[in-house]
């Protein structure tokens, strides 16, 4: 089977990779960029190239165009680590999940907006007490009218000191089972009650925050879905959230960079670090190879919990291969030493390890409880 992809496609990777390394050139920490690279400037650019929506039918104003372009754009972007956390949330579930479930009103709306990099979201759905475990979140929604008012706090909302809406999930049968129950809200974060507190982590980084809902009013028509039937939307939601290229190449740029400046006749001359060289290489094409699968939809249900779980713990994998590679400077401030320390984040945000592999023994599997 040839796995190459076409000389467009090519074409095409080479050139995001280009426009990738431009923008994050003068940046003092490249990884993660998805997560942490604000930039409402280089959004705007991505907008003008026709890099945002790109899979998006044309008849709401995306690109038509095929998943593999988006992959490779993508790939290369976070890769170089370009700041692409203006739109990466709206891009990659807000508008498919509008799409899926939104109502015509609601996609004419907000579609434009994620599509021009005019309009940035975030995502309420983790709790204190409701990480992993969506099933168990707390913040209501009660109806009066044509309003609903939230109460309730969210927390590791990603990105949410810089959004304009929040893609909220509330309780809104509190008598309903744990899994019933839910509904999903798009929340104006003006809008007056938001309290929104960001949350400074070891490393200094501060895209999480803490959201606090005091009595805020949501119009009724801002329900995306069915009432009380979100579990499902927030399953399929969690499919575009685990299984794609970022899961694998948030610290990418970290392991060239070291590969560089180890060099084959340095530190990595050694046959054990060669081996584990080997080992990172291979591991990044087979995590790349189930990523692709998801992407192109010849994967079974549930297989972003194997994705995420490989692609992750790879990650991981790489921070410490750049410490061992690069030796004693990886412990002074500086790249490498911030993402050795950010590291084991990545197998927790987006669903703990340890529940991926429940999911993947349970329903992959058909393992028993």
């Amino acid at each position: 089977m040839d796995f190459a992809f076409s000389a467009d496609l090519e074409e095409l990777s080479a050139e995001a990779h280009a426009v990738g390394r431009s923008a994050a050139g003068h940046l003092d920490v490249q990884e993660d960029s998805w997560l942490r690279g604000t930039s409402r400037a280089f959004a705007k650019e991505l907008s003008d190239r026709g890099w945002l929506g790109m899979c998006w039918p044309t008849t709401v104003g995306g690109g038509g165009r095929s998943v593999l372009e988006r992959f490779v754009v993508v790939e290369a972007l976070i890769s170089e680590g370009a700041p692409i956390a203006s739109i990466w949330f709206g891009d990659r579930q807000i508008g498919p999940t509008l799409l899926q479930f939104g109502t015509s009103d609601q996609q004419d709306r907000f579609l434009p907006g994620l599509i021009s990099s005019d309009d940035m979201w975030c995502v309420g759905m983790s709790e204190p007490d409701a990480g992993s475990d969506v099933a168990s979140l707390r913040t209501t929604a009660e109806r009066h009218g044509d309003t609903w008012i939230v109460n309730g706090q969210k927390v590791w909302t990603s990105g949410a000191a810089e959004a304009d809406y929040c893609y909220l999930i509330a309780r809104t049968d509190p008598d309903a089972p744990p899994h019933a129950g839910l509904s999903e809200f798009i929340v104006d974060l003006r809008s007056p009650g938001v309290d929104i507190r960001p949350i400074r982590d070891m490393t200094d980084d501060r895209h999480f925050c803490e959201v606090h809902f005091t009595d805020v009013e949501v119009p009724a028509d801002l329900m995306v879905g069915a009432e009380n039937g979100a579990f499902k939307q927030i399953m399929r939601q969690m499919e575009h959230e685990r299984g794609g290229i970022d899961r694998l190449v948030s610290n990418r740029r970290t392991y060239l960079d070291a590969v560089t400046d180890a060099g084959p006749t340095g530190r990595l001359g050694h046959p054990v670090r060669r081996q584990q060289m080997a080992r990172i290489e291979s591991g990044y094409r087979i995590g790349r190879l189930l990523v692709l699968r998801e992407v192109t939809g010849q994967s079974p249900t549930s297989w972003s919990a194997l994705t995420k779980t490989w692609c992750t713990e790879f990650e991981i994998d790489v921070a410490a291969f750049c410490g061992d590679a690069v030796g004693a400077p990886a412990m002074t401030s500086g790249r490498i030493a911030r993402n050795i320390c950010y590291a084991p984040g990545y197998t927790i945000m987006g669903g703990t390890t340890q529940i991926l592999r429940n999911i993947i023994g349970e329903r992959m599997l058909g393992l028993p409880r």
